[in-house]
């Protein structure tokens, strides 16, 4: 028995190494893997930013050329965030704690189904059926509200807009945002609830002393991971929009992002515009770098106040 037993806990200690190690290299391979990126997209940068400015595209210089795309990419993307962060929290909200359950499988699995619609379809239904309804409505804000600089006219008559682009990204984020959230409400202690009802609390009170102070950090992380989604999206940004300069109004034909921008140049260019473009990704990727590590001291901020870590 004694021997069965010595070599069952041998065979464990050894799986335990073997997996051990497997997870190890796995962590490392990240890093590697990460490493690489950034050292390719810096080596291929360099070119660009020890050129002649005057030989960039616009002629004066890379971060003239590439501010106004950087200030695009973060106007679709805030944007998104505004519309889709209350939305899908509301949505995660009634279908773990006030749909019936029949109601709640079902509206779960429609929103699990958006999140597999390629980008190209949200891209074609914007630029089709999104930007033609909203040409009344850019109509009406430029009349109406444009001493507002953001609703400032001429509206597009196109409705190829960054208003219409950051409409789209929310659609596109909304069933990561929805999903993430609703798994971790749903993991809230039942005792931590039932304890805020057994005190008199409403519904309501309820989810706001015993669900959002657990969830806190898993929403945060939903929204980060959708905010990475708008950031980096190409298709449906490059149907909906139309080139053009950075203009202060999101109701104009025009603007950029980085992601729309590389997709829409990338298969034709070479030489120095190439590496234009490669430059543009290290910025994008800078970005992403600086939001994630945002994102992850926010939520180091508040997980003692969270168990869903």
């Amino acid at each position: 028995m004694s021997n069965t037993l010595t070599e069952g806990g041998a065979k464990g200690r050894a799986g335990d190494k073997v997996f051990s190690g497997l997870t190890l290299f796995a962590g490392c391979l990240i890093l590697v893997v990460l490493f690489a990126v950034a050292a390719f997209l810096i080596l291929q940068a360099m070119p660009t930013f020890a050129a002649d400015p005057a030989k960039i595209t616009g002629g004066e210089g890379f971060w003239v050329y590439i501010w106004p795309i950087v200030i695009g990419t973060l106007i679709a993307a805030v944007i998104a965030l505004l519309i889709a962060t209350p939305v899908g929290i509301g949505v995660a909200l009634f279908i773990s704690h006030f749909a019936p359950r029949k109601m709640a499988q079902g509206l779960g699995y429609v929103v699990d189904l958006l999140a597999a619609i390629p980008s190209v379809v949200y891209g074609a239904w914007g630029i089709a059926v999104l930007a033609p309804a909203l040409v009344p409505v850019y109509g009406w804000l430029a009349e109406n509200a444009g001493w507002i600089p953001i609703f400032q006219g001429p509206a597009s008559q196109t409705g190829k807009t960054m208003l219409t682009a950051g409409i789209v990204l929310s659609v596109m984020i909304l069933p990561i945002i929805t999903s993430l959230s609703r798994e971790i409400f749903l993991q809230t202690p039942k005792l931590h609830e039932e304890a805020a009802l057994a005190m008199g609390a409403t519904r309501w009170e309820m989810i706001r002393m015993a669900v959002f102070p657990f969830a806190r950090a898993g929403v945060i992380s939903a929204v980060m991971l959708g905010l990475g989604r708008a950031l980096g999206e190409t298709m449906a940004v490059a149907l909906v929009l139309s080139s053009g300069a950075l203009i202060p109004s999101l109701i104009k034909s025009g603007n950029q992002t980085i992601a729309a921008e590389i997709a829409l140049n990338f298969p034709e260019a070479f030489g120095l515009r190439l590496s234009e473009l490669i430059a543009a990704g290290l910025i994008l990727f800078v970005i992403t770098l600086a939001v994630n590590m945002i994102a992850r001291w926010i939520i180091s901020r508040h997980k003692e106040f969270s168990g869903a870590n």
